[in-house]
Order: C-alpha cells, then structure tokens, then sequence
C-alpha cells in the first residue's frame, strides 16, 4: 500500500528524531551538528530543515519523542506488575534499567543547556512534567493495595530517583556492577523496613562497604 505524504513526513521526522538521541549520547550535546543528524537517519539536509527549522527545535523535539515513548512504557509496566509481590524492588529495578538504558545519559547531555537557554528550557518544561507525573503514577498504583500514603510514596519515589541519578552520573567514572548492585540491594531492603516497618526482611540493611566513593 503506498503511504500518504502524511505518513513519509510522520517516518522522516522519526527517524531524525532517532537519529538525534543515538548521537547526543554517541557525541553529547556540543558535538552534535544537524550534518551528522541528517546523515545517521539516512535523510536529506533539506529534508531536516524542511522539517526542523532549527538544531535545538530538533533537539527539543527529539527529546519529547524520547520521553514520551518512555511514558508509555511506564504504563505497561504498571498494568504488568500491579498485585506482584515487592512492588517496590520492581520499580528500583525498572528504574534502574531505564536510566542506565540511555535515557539518564542523555538527560545530562542537555541539563547544562537548559540552565543557560531559557526559550530550550520553556519547551521542555511541560514534557518533563508529563514525565514525573507518570512516574508518581506508577509509584502510587503500586504502593495503593500496600496501604501506603499517595504522599509517603511520592516521597519514597523521589529519594529513589535521586539516588539513582547519582548512581548514573557515578558509573561515568566507575565501571563496578557489583558496587551498584549493592548499593540498590542496601536501598531495596530500607524501603522493604519503610513499608513493613512490623515485618523486617531477613537481614537489616547495613551500609555498602564495597571501596571508597571516587566521585
């Protein structure tokens, strides 16, 4: 069946939005021109500029792409792992897997341009929104048949994501699985005493003493 030119203009800017998330975290964000864009997805110049006006409107769309498509991911996740034992050890997997992935990489590659452009900044503010409220959403589906505060969740969910992020930014200067590994297994059996504060699992958690923190 030929495709409409609805449906090629829909297939080009998908492929230089992709293209544009494999090379920010291939080049990083200073490095990336609209010449390598257009020559990783396979398109014309003149096709990249016919529909992206500019790099950083690319750039910004692209990104919306990404988390976007991340959203919707969440929400399977949680259709796939309401009423599963643990709920909280299944969201600091998943979250770790998602931000080691690409998708926290290619956070820090334009979180430095946002501090200085405000317009880039305003067009990312609204999706980055989108993002955390669906990540609040899966915490409290999950954390809703364990009796546990929307707030308390929130809160619990947002410590874990700061940790993680830390955790990400460190694995640029540490090549370590068994200290990650540990650290979220030390982070897993805290929240398992938070939540069941009656009912400690076997084995409180101790502090991580696999070496000294580099960074």
């Amino acid at each position: 069946m030929q495709r409409t030119q609805d449906q090629k203009s829909a297939e080009t800017r998908r492929l230089l939005m992709e293209a544009t998330i494999r090379l920010l975290l291939r080049q990083g964000y200073s490095r990336l021109t609209t010449p390598d864009i257009s020559l990783e997805a396979g398109v014309s110049r003149g096709a990249l500029t016919h529909h992206f006006a500019s790099k950083e409107e690319l750039i910004a769309s692209a990104l919306e792409h990404q988390l976007r498509l991340v959203i919707v991911e969440m929400k399977s996740f949680v259709e796939e792992s309401v009423g599963r034992p643990n709920p909280s050890d299944l969201v600091i997997d998943y979250l770790w897997e998602l931000m080691t992935s690409g998708l926290y990489y290619t956070t820090l590659e334009y979180l430095p341009e946002l501090r200085h452009n405000a317009s880039f900044k305003a067009r990312m503010i609204p999706v980055v929104k989108e993002f955390h409220s669906a990540l609040d959403e899966v915490w409290a589906t999950l954390a809703r048949p364990e009796g546990i505060d929307p707030d308390r969740a929130r809160v619990m969910l947002n410590a874990t994501m700061c940790l993680i992020r830390g955790m990400v930014q460190q694995t640029i200067v540490r090549d370590d699985a068994d200290y990650f590994r540990e650290i979220l297994a030390f982070w897993k059996a805290s929240l398992r005493m938070l939540l069941h504060p009656r009912v400690p699992p076997a084995g409180a958690p101790s502090a991580p003493t696999t070496g000294q923190d580099p960074a």
